[in-house]
Protein backbone atom coordinates (compact mmCIF):
# COMPACT_ATOMS: atom_id res chain seq x y z
CA UNK A 1 0.00 0.00 0.00
CA UNK A 2 1.27 3.32 -0.86
CA UNK A 3 1.50 5.90 1.96
CA UNK A 4 0.54 9.83 1.82
CA UNK A 5 3.65 11.06 1.14
CA UNK A 6 4.12 8.68 -1.53
CA UNK A 7 1.55 9.84 -3.15
CA UNK A 8 2.42 13.66 -2.64
CA UNK A 9 5.71 13.17 -4.29
CA UNK A 10 3.70 11.45 -7.59
CA UNK A 11 1.45 14.49 -7.40
CA UNK A 12 4.65 16.67 -6.94
CA UNK A 13 6.26 14.78 -10.61
CA UNK A 14 3.13 15.41 -12.50
CA UNK A 15 3.05 18.80 -11.49
CA UNK A 16 6.64 19.76 -12.68
CA UNK A 17 5.95 17.26 -15.73
CA UNK A 18 2.78 19.98 -15.87
CA UNK A 19 4.61 23.18 -15.68
CA UNK A 20 7.58 22.25 -18.14
CA UNK A 21 5.21 21.47 -20.77
CA UNK A 22 3.33 24.52 -20.40
CA UNK A 23 6.49 26.44 -20.36
CA UNK A 24 7.30 24.75 -23.71
CA UNK A 25 4.40 25.09 -25.42
CA UNK A 26 4.30 29.05 -24.32
CA UNK A 27 8.21 29.59 -25.31
CA UNK A 28 7.04 27.71 -29.05
CA UNK A 29 3.96 30.29 -29.21
CA UNK A 30 6.20 33.39 -28.70
CA UNK A 31 9.04 32.30 -30.89
CA UNK A 32 6.56 31.81 -33.17
CA UNK A 33 4.86 35.20 -33.08
CA UNK A 34 8.13 37.17 -32.49
CA UNK A 35 9.37 35.74 -35.88
CA UNK A 36 6.41 35.80 -38.13
CA UNK A 37 3.82 37.71 -36.98
CA UNK A 38 6.01 40.69 -35.27
CA UNK A 39 8.04 40.91 -37.80
CA UNK A 40 5.48 40.89 -40.66
CA UNK A 41 3.91 44.25 -39.20
CA UNK A 42 6.97 46.24 -37.88
CA UNK A 43 9.39 45.62 -40.45
CA UNK A 44 9.30 47.45 -43.83
CA UNK A 45 8.45 45.53 -47.06
CA UNK A 46 10.11 46.56 -50.12
CA UNK A 47 10.38 44.02 -52.96
CA UNK A 48 12.31 44.91 -55.66
CA UNK A 49 13.39 42.65 -58.83
CA UNK A 50 16.41 42.02 -57.47
CA UNK A 51 15.51 40.56 -54.10
CA UNK A 52 12.71 38.71 -55.80
CA UNK A 53 15.48 37.22 -58.39
CA UNK A 54 16.22 33.45 -57.00
CA UNK A 55 19.06 33.18 -55.44
CA UNK A 56 21.50 29.84 -54.07
CA UNK A 57 24.98 29.03 -52.74
CA UNK A 58 25.90 32.56 -53.94
CA UNK A 59 25.37 31.96 -57.58
CA UNK A 60 22.17 33.30 -59.33
CA UNK A 61 19.85 30.78 -60.41
CA UNK A 62 20.02 28.51 -64.28
CA UNK A 63 18.15 26.45 -65.66
CA UNK A 64 14.83 24.29 -64.48
CA UNK A 65 14.61 23.55 -60.82
CA UNK A 66 12.60 20.26 -61.75
CA UNK A 67 15.68 18.50 -63.74
CA UNK A 68 16.49 15.31 -63.00
CA UNK A 69 19.15 13.79 -60.55
CA UNK A 70 21.99 11.21 -61.27
CA UNK A 71 20.61 8.50 -59.04
CA UNK A 72 24.44 8.38 -57.17
CA UNK A 73 23.51 11.66 -55.16
CA UNK A 74 20.51 9.66 -53.71
CA UNK A 75 23.15 6.60 -53.22
CA UNK A 76 25.50 8.37 -51.21
CA UNK A 77 22.69 10.12 -48.90
CA UNK A 78 21.56 6.22 -48.31
CA UNK A 79 24.74 5.45 -47.82
CA UNK A 80 25.54 8.19 -45.34
CA UNK A 81 22.50 7.31 -43.00
CA UNK A 82 23.00 3.89 -43.16
CA UNK A 83 26.55 4.85 -41.91
CA UNK A 84 25.15 7.51 -39.38
CA UNK A 85 22.75 4.79 -38.18
CA UNK A 86 25.87 2.05 -37.91
CA UNK A 87 27.85 4.39 -35.48
CA UNK A 88 24.56 5.09 -33.14
CA UNK A 89 23.98 1.50 -32.65
CA UNK A 90 27.98 1.00 -32.06
CA UNK A 91 28.68 3.78 -29.97
CA UNK A 92 26.82 2.16 -26.89
CA UNK A 93 27.59 -1.23 -26.96
CA UNK A 94 31.94 -0.29 -27.29
CA UNK A 95 31.04 2.15 -24.15
CA UNK A 96 29.63 -1.03 -22.35
CA UNK A 97 32.65 -3.01 -24.03
CA UNK A 98 35.18 -0.52 -22.31
CA UNK A 99 32.98 0.00 -18.71
CA UNK A 100 33.76 -3.45 -17.67
CA UNK A 101 34.35 -2.52 -14.23
CA UNK A 102 31.21 -0.77 -13.43
CA UNK A 103 29.72 -4.01 -13.29
CA UNK A 104 27.64 -3.85 -16.51
CA UNK A 105 29.31 -6.42 -19.28
CA UNK A 106 28.80 -7.76 -22.66
CA UNK A 107 27.44 -11.22 -23.19
CA UNK A 108 28.72 -13.67 -25.82
CA UNK A 109 25.25 -13.07 -27.11
CA UNK A 110 25.70 -9.10 -27.38
CA UNK A 111 29.30 -9.71 -29.37
CA UNK A 112 28.18 -11.84 -31.56
CA UNK A 113 25.01 -9.65 -32.25
CA UNK A 114 26.99 -6.61 -33.17
CA UNK A 115 29.35 -9.07 -35.47
CA UNK A 116 26.82 -10.02 -36.94
CA UNK A 117 25.38 -6.55 -37.36
CA UNK A 118 28.83 -5.61 -38.95
CA UNK A 119 29.13 -8.16 -41.33
CA UNK A 120 25.53 -7.79 -42.78
CA UNK A 121 26.67 -3.52 -42.81
CA UNK A 122 30.28 -5.10 -44.90
CA UNK A 123 27.98 -6.91 -47.29
CA UNK A 124 25.76 -4.27 -48.13
CA UNK A 125 28.76 -1.86 -48.71
CA UNK A 126 30.88 -4.39 -50.76
CA UNK A 127 27.31 -4.63 -53.13
CA UNK A 128 27.42 -1.11 -53.57
CA UNK A 129 30.93 -0.98 -54.14
CA UNK A 130 30.63 -3.89 -57.11
CA UNK A 131 27.73 -1.94 -58.27
CA UNK A 132 29.46 1.17 -58.61
CA UNK A 133 27.90 3.11 -56.48
CA UNK A 134 31.13 4.35 -55.00
CA UNK A 135 32.82 5.58 -58.62
CA UNK A 136 32.52 9.06 -59.94
CA UNK A 137 32.91 9.93 -63.58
Amino acid sequence: MIGNSQLDFMRYEYYVLFIFISLCILLGFFIALSGGLISKFIGVNQPSREKNQVFECGFPGFGDARSKIDVRFYIVALMFLIFDLELSFMLPWGLIVKSNNSGISLSWNGFFAMILFLFFLLIGFVYEWKKGALEWE
